[in-house]
């Protein structure tokens, strides 16, 4: 419950559809008069029995807050996943939470369905009785199918009843779908022995078998009779428009609201079948039925809807998005008309520069630390500069209730529309969520979502998949333009930065500095020792001299023992050599090696103008270094001769 609201937790896909969107409406209706708000969990798929195909938009089932709400109802025929309703159920069941199932039928739970075996006989008695059909055949769907067999068993059973006898070549199998339909129907044609009417397992064969006999030269009704079954709205748009048996959805709605209703009062578990209603029209010889419920006008309206234009200004959100240079950045581009009535949820893990959230196994199964990147109804608390994800909210219910969305819920729920909730998820991985709190029941809105949702996925996804690439570049670049070893600049990285920087005005027409520092003795500790130690010995050099020149200094090694520094302004090299001197005797002092470290220095000064040559200044350098490291040799071999 949520402020002092019964909330309801409905559980289905595509939610603008205009048979969902109905059902959505008048379920929704008939529950806010007895005190109930709905959040709607939705895909915009179906997952079609396929249990384990990927669909990652699922993970939205995952976000229900058990914890705050009071019943569950499951569109079982919309989902499509007898998984995800199974799993959905269990957790019900956890906390005690009565369950609806809509269309569906799982032990355990009050179910509410069509009796669709009821539904199909009134449609082959129609053709059989009223029509006198005696050379009937019809189109199943699967071969084996539990839906198709009973429909077959139907044919069957009202063909027994009029003394009509029955032989396995009066049924073909159009597989519910299109395709194979024509490939079924061809083959009737085909035989040259037409039959007086097709009964047809589904209204989508049924379109199919009409529109092959009319090509084929064949008139319906007038040669041959053709019906379908469930009432899909396409039929209205046919001719002639197809006899069928509607599935009214709006009598699935109350069926619904009248069970829960009942089972938040009683707790029992109620179990209810509606019969679809019967639709004779001008495909069986009989007058065109013209009643266009509400549901198909809104086909209408969504039809007519201004998608191009909306398409091509998500399109121009999601690339802008993606070519942000910071979250702030990037949530500032959700601001468009599209965006009304949003919410957005991410993991905040996802803006982690190191790791590849899209690919990390670390991420994989761990808690998502929620935060809100943009609300509509204040856009300007999400732009550049006051977009905070620095911490996520793990409160260790990873749901639509998570402590960073909790109180606008709590707020929104107050309206008394729907809120709608779909799972954010690129490259196979769910981020996040997105919540519609639409205050109105316009199909164009709820046709809004699908698109709206894959904009924000991509537009989230495709920033933080390039901004981890951009990273991986830096590394690179970093690796290209610097010594493995030491980590000082290589050859190419010197010359590119000295490039650059040589004629920045801070610098040019400056003092200009080069110190040469060369490892003594590297070919006795690489014999002795190994030449592992003589990298050791090498690294040391270099980091005394990077830690001892100012930061500004590019500090390189083109290969061997020798590294130097260039220090740009005013500077005091021989302070710097002491503290590079300094420095290894503090190494020396607390490495425990079994030989000492030790450099010879030596340096030059210039100005950096356009008469600067580095070549030049590197080489005298150098000269002076060997200078310093052969008077530090023969002051070695007189004392060594003092004391023999």
């Amino acid at each position: 419950m949520i402020n002092g609201k019964k909330i309801v937790a409905l559980c289905t896909s595509r939610v603008y559809e205009p048979q969902t969107h109905g059902y959505i409406v008048r379920l929704n209706e008939r529950l806010k008069m007895e005190g109930f708000a709905t959040l709607i969990f939705a895909i915009n798929s179906d997952i079609y029995w396929e249990e384990d195909r990927v669909a990652t938009e699922k993970y939205i089932y995952d976000l229900i807050p058990y914890r705050y709400i009071d019943a569950v109802i499951i569109m079982d025929e919309k989902i499509k996943s007898h998984k995800i309703a199974g799993k959905i159920i269990k957790e019900a069941s956890r906390y005690n939470l009565p369950v609806v199932v809509s269309d569906g039928h799982y032990d355990g739970v009050s179910c509410i369905g069509y009796d669709y075996d009821a539904g199909f006989e009134r449609v082959v008695r129609h053709v059989i009785e009223y029509h006198k059909v005696r050379h009937p055949h019809m189109m199943a769907g699967h071969e084996n199918n539990e839906f198709s067999n009973r429909r077959i068993e139907v044919f069957k059973k009202v063909l027994k009843e009029n003394d009509i006898p029955f032989d396995d070549s009066m049924i073909s199998y159009g597989n519910f779908w299109a395709d194979p339909c024509r490939v079924a129907t061809r083959e009737i044609i085909d035989r040259g022995n037409m039959p007086e009417a097709i009964i047809c397992a589904n209204d989508i064969m049924a379109i199919t078998v009409s529109e092959m006999l009319i090509s084929a030269g064949y008139m319906v009704p007038q040669d041959v009779i053709v019906t379908g079954f469930d009432g899909y709205d396409e039929i209205y748009f046919t001719s002639p428009v197809i006899t069928t048996a509607t599935c009214d959805i709006i009598e699935l709605a109350d069926a619904t609201a009248d069970v829960l209703i009942d089972m938040s009062r009683d707790r029992k578990i109620y179990n209810k079948l509606i019969t679809p209603t019967f639709c004779a029209n001008e495909s069986c010889g009989c007058p065109r039925h013209t009643e266009h419920p509400a549901i198909l006008r809104n086909r209408f309206r969504e039809s007519f809807a201004r998608l191009n234009d909306d398409n091509r200004v998500l399109h121009i959100m999601t690339s802008s998005m993606q070519a942000s240079k910071t979250p702030g950045a990037m949530a500032a581009h959700l601001e468009s008309y599209k965006m009304d009535n949003t919410l957005i949820v991410v993991d905040r893990k996802c803006f982690e520069e190191e790791i590849n959230y899209f690919t990390d196994s670390r991420i994989e199964g761990a808690p998502k630390e929620f935060v809100t990147i943009y609300d509509s109804s204040n856009p300007a608390k999400y732009k550049e500069g006051t977009l905070d994800i620095s911490t996520g909210f793990a409160d260790n219910c990873e749901d639509v209730m998570s402590l960073c969305i909790r109180n606008r819920i709590m707020e929104l729920v107050k309206s008394g529309y729907p809120l709608i909730f779909n799972a954010l998820d690129f490259m196979t991985r769910p981020f996040g969520f997105v919540c519609y709190y639409y205050q109105d029941y316009l199909i164009s809105n709820y046709t809004n979502t699908m698109n709206v949702t894959t904009a924000i996925s991509t537009g989230v996804g495709g920033y933080i998949n390039l901004r981890y690439q951009k990273t991986l570049l830096k590394e690179m670049d970093e690796m290209y333009r610097h010594d493995a070893l030491t980590g000082l600049y290589n050859r190419i990285g010197f010359q590119n930065v000295l490039k650059r920087l040589r004629n920045e005005p801070e610098y040019y027409n400056k003092p200009v500095t080069v110190i040469m520092s060369d490892l003594d003795g590297l070919k006795y500790i690489n014999d002795h020792f190994g030449h592992a130690e003589g990298d050791n010995a090498i690294y040391a050099v270099a980091n005394a001299l990077f830690s001892s020149v100012p930061e500004s200094a590019l500090s390189t090694r083109f290969g061997g023992d020798e590294v130097f520094s260039v220090v740009f302004g005013d500077c005091d090299a021989d302070e710097i050599i002491r503290n590079i001197d300094k420095h290894l005797v503090e190494y020396n002092e607390n490495s425990d090696k079994p030989y000492t470290v030790s450099t010879s220095c030596g340096y030059t000064s210039s100005i950096l103008d356009e008469s600067f040559d580095i070549a030049s200044a590197i080489k005298e350098a150098d000269e002076k270094m060997y200078q310093a490291k052969n008077r530090k040799y023969e002051a070695r071999n007189r004392k060594n001769v003092q004391e023999t």
